[in-house]
Parts: C-alpha cells; sequence; structure tokens
C-alpha cells in the first residue's frame, strides 16, 4: 500500500509505524486502524470540508473493521477556515480526553486540522492518526504541530502520527490553494539542502546520506511539473503528497527539522511568529510564505556563489565585526517584543569573535572551493524558482502574500536571527557581508531590484 521509498523511510521511523499510500486506500483505514491500536476505540475528529471529502468512507472502513467509535465524529466547522489556534487544540483535548485513554483520534484533515489533532493527543499522552486530506504540508509524518498562541505561532513538542493514510483521489480533489501550497512547502528543500552542504563542510552539522536521501533523492522529479500540479493531475499529486510525507519521516530519522528545512523557511517563521496572515480568511498558509522564502534564499545563494571566499580578509573581518553587546542591541532593536528575548539566545549561541571568528573564516577559505561546486549542483535560479511557483499556482512575490518592501527586505536580517540553525544568512553573517548582499539585490540591477513587482 506504501511507495518503496515510504516503505524503506518507515523503517528507521520512531514513531510512524503505517501508511497507506495510494488510490482507493481510504477504504484500508480500519485495517490500519486495527493493526495500530488492537483493543482500541476510535473518535473520528474532521471539519465540514474534510469529512466531506472522505468522512463517510473512513467511518464506514472503520465499522466494517469492528472498530468501536467512542462518540459520534467531532466535525468542527467547515466555515470560517479551521484556525491552527490552541484554543482550538484545547478544545479538541477536552472533548476526548473523557472517553479515556482507550480511545484513539482518527483525523480527516490537511495541515491545521492534523496539527491540531497531533498536539491534543500529545498532551493526552495518547496516539493518533490522521486520513490525509491533500497534498498540503510537509508535516503529516513529523512530529511537532505549528500552532498559534496570543497570535504567536511556533511549532509546539509532540509526536508524529502512528499511522497516516494518503489516498491519491481524496488529496487530488482538494482545493488548488491546498496543493499550491504543498508544493510551496516542498520547493524550500532545494536551498535548504545547499544550507546543509554548507553547514556540513563547516563542520557545524554533519550530513546523514541517508536521510539526505529521504528528502533530496525524489525531490527535483516531484517538483519537475508544476503545470500538471496546478491542474490537479492525480499522478503529479500523488508524487507531491510522497515528497511532502518523506520530508516529515526523515525528521523523524534526523530527530530534527535539518532535512526539511533552511533560510527559507526562516523567512516564513519570522512571518508566521510576528502573527502576518494568521487572521485572514482562509489564513496564510505556511507553505506560501515559505515559497516566498525559498526565492529570497536562492536569490541570496546566487549572489554568494560570485563571490571568491578564498580571498577572504579574515584579520579586517575580525576587526570590524561586532561585539556581542552591539549585536545584542541590533537584534533587539529590530526584532518585535514576543521575539525579541529568543532572537536574543539564537544570535548570540551563533556569534563568533576573536580566535573562534578566525578558526571559522579560515575554515570557510579552506572549503570554499568545494562548497561552491556542492551547492550550485544543489541550487535553482531565484528566477526558475520562482517561475515554478508562478506556474504552480503559488504566490511567487512578496507583494502577494502582502509583505510590504520595506518589511520584505528587514526580513533578510530578521531571518537570521530566529534560529541556531547555519544557512547561508550565518556565513555572510560570520563574513561580515550580509550588508553587501542584501544592498545587491535590492539595487536597481539586483534580482529584487528588477522584480520590485510580480508583473514584471
Amino acid at each position: 500500500m506504501a511507495s518503496t521509498l515510504i516503505e524503506t523511510a518507515l523503517k528507521t521511523a520512531d514513531e510512524t509505524r503505517e501508511i497507506a499510500f495510494g488510490r482507493d486506500v481510504v477504504e484500508k483505514t480500519g485495517e490500519i486502524f486495527a493493526s495500530c491500536f488492537p483493543g482500541k476505540k476510535v473518535i473520528v475528529v474532521a471539519d465540514g470540508n474534510t469529512f466531506g471529502a472522505c468522512g463517510d468512507a473512513v467511518v464506514e472502513s472503520l465499522a466494517d473493521a469492528g472498530i468501536e467509535a467512542a462518540a459520534e465524529p467531532y466535525i468542527f466547522p467547515g466555515t470560517p477556515t479551521l484556525y491552527a489556534g490552541y484554543d482550538n487544540v484545547e478544545i479538541l483535548r477536552e472533548h476526548v480526553r473523557p472517553l479515556g485513554d482507550e480511545t484513539v483520534i482518527c483525523s480527516i484533515a490537511s495541515g491545521t486540522l492534523n496539527d491540531l489533532a497531533k498536539l491534543a493527543s500529545g498532551e493526552l499522552g495518547r496516539e493518533y492518526m490522521n486520513v490525509c486530506t491533500a497534498a498540503s504540508v510537509d508535516g503529516y509524518a513529523s512530529f511537532g504541530a505549528s500552532i498559534a498562541k496570543d497570535g504567536f505561532k511556533i511549532t509546539r513538542d509532540c509526536p508524529a502520527p502512528a499511522a497516516l493514510v494518503a489516498d491519491f483521489e481524496v488529496m487530488a480533489h482538494a482545493p488548488q490553494r491546498l496543493t499550491a501550497t504543498g508544493y510551496g512547502d516542498l520547493i524550500e528543500k532545494i536551498p535548504a539542502g545547499a544550507d546543509w552542504i554548507l553547514a556540513d563542510e563547516l563542520g557545524v552539522e554533519a550530513i546523514d546520506d541517508y536521510v539526505w536521501s529521504l528528502v533530496q533523492g525524489p525531490l527535483r522529479d516531484t517538483l519537475a511539473d508544476p503545470a500538471a500540479i496546478a491542474a490537479g493531475d492525480v499522478d503529479a499529486i500523488a508524487k507531491l503528497a510522497e515528497g511532502n510525507i518523506m520530508s516529515g519521516l526523515a525528521m523523524q530519522a534526523a530527530k530534527s527539522s535539518r532535512p526539511a528545512s533552511g533560510a527559507g523557511h526562516q523567512f516564513s517563521h519570522t512571518w508566521e511568529m510576528e502573527g502576518h496572515g494568521l487572521d485572514w480568511e482562509p489564513p496564510l498558509s505556511h507553505g506560501f510564505k515559505v515559497g516566498v522564502g525559498t526565492i529570497a534564499s536562492c536569490a541570496i545563494w546566487e549572489e554568494v556563489l560570485k563571490l571568491d571566499l578564498t580571498q577572504l580578509d579574515i584579520d579586517r573581518i575580525i576587526e570590524e565585526t561586532p561585539t556581542a553587546a552591539e549585536v545584542e542591541k541590533f537584534v533587539r532593536g529590530m526584532q518585535t517584543e514576543r521575539i525579541v528575548e529568543d532572537a536574543v539566545k539564537h544570535t548570540l549561541n551563533k556569534h563568533l569573535e576573536g580566535d573562534e571568528l578566525r578558526a571559522r573564516l579560515e575554515k570557510i577559505q579552506e572549503a570554499w572551493p568545494r562548497i561552491a561546486e556542492r551547492c550550485e549542483k544543489q541550487l535553482a535560479s531565484a528566477q526558475e524558482v520562482m517561475d515554478m511557483l508562478h506556474t504552480a499556482g503559488a504566490p511567487y512575490h512578496p507583494e502577494l502574500i502582502k509583505i510590504d518592501w520595506d518589511r520584505f527586505r528587514e526580513t533578510h536580517y530578521k531571518a537570521q536571527q530566529i534560529r541556531s540553525r547555519y544557512t547561508v544568512l550565518d556565513l555572510l553573517t560570520d563574513i561580515n557581508m550580509l550588508d553587501d548582499i542584501v544592498e545587491k539585490l535590492f539595487s536597481d540591477e539586483g534580482f529584487w531590484g528588477k522584480h520590485r513587482h510580480p508583473d514584471n
């Protein structure tokens, strides 16, 4: 029932045990539930839209497998669009809690409701399973749930699903915007791979070849036909779903989001932590923000690869590098109140001075020919990514997600500050050239200077 790639990845997943992946596999829901949760009762959780997609088939399959329902399906309203807010986690958790530890959630969901079920189940100390209704997110098989509380969206710790059911036909009939957001989420794996190569070569975070293969192996083929994905082609959407599920399984194997997340995701995380688009109807999706961040990341990489970093003036860089106190002042002057303390912590954790910075710069000099060669093979151009997103029906410019020009430019700095993960933004910070590259990108002859508006 699962693809060969997924079957391979399941061998190293420590939380997800079974995945049904194919045509008409929604009929296998009961069989999968019985296998994973013998003797347990079920409560089906959906919203009005996802239950309409395949709810009757899921309920029938569970009943046919002899699974006892602990209660009637719990169905959130279909409109307005369900919000990934912690209040909805609490509503679901407290509805399910009285049903007892023998009751397992079977959610019928795309990204938002899957995250609600994931965190509600995690807080109750219970496993859960999900029936996927769209190829919209790489988080189906990952640990952690992206949930907002008090208008502040972060990833909160909780286990991955014990089982997934991903039916091609169901996902192909999802709204096109959900498929497009899945494409935006997945395409960032291209520059995220370059960021990991960089960290690997500098001795910051080694690449695990097996985990790398789970994401990067099928990636280019998955992304190759954005027009077919936009048109709802079942085979193309099946590839997209497989790629996103593989990303989640890779994160399980790595015990980290590194295989699936680089600087492009940090653009999205910055905007999410600032609450951007959370109050829209429908809320601005994670993948739409990630897609724009991917273009930004690839544009940065293009400029970096024009540099010859074997010729660094190390003494000058060390002399001009700001002190920790100056860095902290800069971060505090840039980040919002709700983000600033974490941003200061992460930025100072990465900040180097003196002999430590000298060692890093010498390593950059020594490794640069290998970094450049490997990353050139890994990357796509910013223009290519912009065109692919446009064709897939996803936003391809910051204006299309209502990020104004000054805010977008500022995010090139903020994104470096919000995570400890080493990316191309940190390379530029180490060599004291982030200002230079941002200035070039936004100049009249730079990538963003030439693409100031989405119709250019």
